[in-house]
């Protein structure tokens, strides 16, 4: 697994202390965010541990309120979603109309063997998912669904690979109009590749569209193989395009990258993956996210990957219950469906951690309480600030329920707990797991009053 395998070389200081990537216990791959309600929810692509191939079988949902600490929501969707398919769950993006949200991905249709655009549906941005027609949406044999909704409510889907496609859909999202159209790609659209004379364009896979401040914009991965990021602009949302340059250069340790764009807070940020967790590469990717400024004319600027990722935007409410499975840094832990609903952390090991960035004290914290079970003898959970060794200002001790599903709520008292902090969960016992962890919430100390 890889929190076992893998997460020991993460816990150095360098990296326990960087953002990027957003998610350690599990591989992810092509981002595709979506703004709603105040949150940024991330859409992923989950590379399986060990991959030799783009082995992926399930698409993964995250979401954040400041861009560093990220819920778990698990695996809404999966091939199991569509009787029709039978491998590939690769890239897709998922968009919201009409109070549903519409998730777009592409999958092996088992009877035709090739490639399709299949859509799912649900009420919610975290699920659950279903198949919304029992059959591919649209089928020729490329892959990189990419959906945008102009201003005057037309939608559109884009894909394709080696191709670049597009169709309007209708209203209902799951139905189009006309046929599909295959958008030219030209030197001028896309840029000049050399040495392919079968790809004559830079353009690769991986659309990404949007529109910003009347002008279209699409985000693409370029060239193959190794490939960067590139995007093209136009007057309209089906062209005619003009190459704009390089957004980000090939780096990282994966072969492929996938750009998605979105404003959130008055801030743009672009997400995109690399291989940069231990045992990453092309086909174990993970995503990642950078904070940027449009130029004053509109382009993009250059954007380089770093392990460090986006500022954070606002901080944590630590007085409200906040799920476990919410993590700036995580290290030796792994996540898993909660018999209570959601999700919960879990196989936790003596000196395992959670970092939590950004957490609003204020005048102080008085106590902690969270939601826990533990199939062992328990153990003790660790409030640390400022580092997985930093100061204490709590210990909470976890006895065993009698199940790893079997959950009480355990208290404990707080010291020094103040001002604004990286909060780190550090769990200690014995050997083997020690305890499952759902959710967790701090009281405020009695707060003094000031003189008038």
């Amino acid at each position: 697994m890889l929190a076992f395998a893998l997460v020991p070389a993460a816990v150095q200081p360098s990296a326990a202390r960087a953002d990027n990537p957003i998610v350690q216990h599990v591989y992810t791959a092509d981002p595709a965010p979506l703004v709603h309600d105040g949150r940024v929810y991330l859409y992923t692509g989950h590379d399986e541990d060990g991959s030799t191939y783009f082995t992926m079988k399930d698409w993964r949902v995250w979401s954040s309120a400041d861009m560093v600490n990220w819920t778990d929501h698990g695996s809404p969707l999966s091939l199991a979603t569509f009787s029709w398919a039978s491998a590939d769950a690769w890239a897709g993006q998922a968009v919201q109309r009409g109070g549903r949200f519409y998730w777009y991905v592409p999958v092996k249709n088992r009877a035709t063997g090739r490639m399709a655009i299949g859509v799912a549906v649900a009420d919610s941005p975290t699920g659950p998912f279903r198949d919304a027609l029992g059959r591919p949406l649209v089928e020729n044999g490329e892959i990189d669904p990419s959906v945008f909704i102009d201003d005057n409510g037309q939608a559109y889907l884009y894909w394709g690979n080696p191709n670049l496609w597009y169709v309007k859909l209708n209203a209902d999202m799951t139905s189009y109009s006309g046929s599909p159209t295959r958008i030219p790609l030209t030197t001028a659209g896309f840029g000049t590749r050399t040495g392919d004379p079968n790809r004559p364009t830079l353009y690769e896979e991986g659309p990404w569209v949007y529109k910003r401040n009347g002008l279209y914009y699409l985000v693409f991965a370029a060239k193959c193989c190794s490939e960067f990021i590139a995007y093209s602009t136009a007057p309209g949302p089906t062209g005619p395009w003009t190459y704009r340059g390089t957004v980000m250069p090939t780096q990282g340790s994966s072969f492929t990258n996938h750009p998605g764009i979105v404003d959130f807070k008055g801030n743009s940020y672009f997400f995109y993956h690399n291989g940069a967790l231990p045992g990453g590469g092309g086909y174990t990717r993970s995503v990642a996210v950078e904070r940027f400024s449009y130029n004053a004319d509109g382009t993009i600027p250059t954007i380089t990957m770093t392990n460090t990722g986006a500022p954070q935007a606002g901080t944590l409410n630590p007085y409200v219950r906040q799920e476990a499975e919410t993590i700036a840094w995580g290290s030796g832990i792994e996540t898993e469906p909660a018999a209570e609903g959601g999700m919960n952390v879990g196989w936790i090991e003596n000196g395992d951690h959670l970092k939590v960035k950004g957490v609003a004290f204020g005048s102080g914290a008085s106590s902690f309480a969270a939601r826990v079970a533990s199939g062992s003898s328990g153990g003790t959970v660790e409030l640390r600030l400022g580092s997985p060794n930093g100061t204490v200002v709590g210990r909470c001790g976890v006895p065993g329920t009698g199940g790893w599903q079997t959950w009480t709520t355990v208290n404990c008292p707080v010291s020094g707990a103040t001002g604004t902090q990286d909060l780190y969960l550090r769990f200690t016992g014995g050997s083997g797991y020690l305890l499952n962890i759902n959710w967790w919430q701090f009281t405020a100390g009695t707060a003094l009053t000031a003189p008038r």
